[in-house]
């Protein structure tokens, strides 16, 4: 490896510590509560240091924003794809959410930020708005295929049907930080079931 490559790899690794580092806190405290001093203690560097890798607060939130997004992507969707078109890979996307909830015990960076910027224009809203579009047309597109499977009705509205699985999804996330967890999780199941026997065929 030539020296301008390792230069380049060691400054990767770098960039992925503190994004690390910041997604954990950003968790923890909200987007709006990512703090470059914390975040320089936590990543054993110095202010300075992390603010090259970045070169603003704003496009730290956003590395941030994407990163919490990407590892929804990989943990749900993504693996999702491993299953059978229809009912097997939407029920599959449900539960892996389901399973992200429980794993992620301070909270999903994404769902907290839409609290955080839903009525505050700017690139940090925009960010959120993207993701959230992204998951809600691919749950969408698992609900078309499950009617195309003849899993569910042909009648059925596949933006409705994904609109309440988010609803469900929101309403786990809120109650497994509020009440008691494993309650909330047979909530929500008992609310899926509920939703999609209504639409079966």
């Amino acid at each position: 490896m030539s020296p301008a490559a390792a230069t380049t790899s060691k400054g990767a690794a770098t960039r992925d510590l503190i994004l690390d580092r910041a997604y954990a806190i950003a968790c923890r405290n909200g987007v709006e509560g990512l703090s470059i001093g914390e975040l320089a203690l936590a990543a054993g560097m110095s202010k300075s240091g992390v603010f090259a890798h970045f070169g603003s607060r704003e496009a730290l939130q956003l590395a941030v924003i994407e990163q919490g997004a990407r590892r929804f992507g990989e943990k749900v969707l993504i693996r999702s794809l491993k299953q059978a078109r229809g009912m097997p890979r939407l029920r599959a996307i449900v539960q892996y959410w389901f399973d992200w909830v429980r794993d992620n015990r301070q909270g999903c960076l994404i769902m907290g930020a839409v609290s955080e910027y839903d009525s505050r224009p700017g690139p940090l809203r925009d960010a959120v708005v993207e993701a959230m579009r992204h998951w809600r047309e691919a749950t969408a597109r698992a609900v078309t295929l499950a009617i195309e499977a003849g899993d569910l009705r042909k009648d059925t509205d596949a933006a409705q049907i994904a609109f309440e699985i988010f609803g469900i999804a929101l309403a786990l996330h809120q109650d497994s930080r509020l009440f008691e967890a494993r309650r909330a999780r047979a909530q929500a199941e008992k609310a899926i079931d509920r939703l999609f026997n209504s639409h079966s065929t």
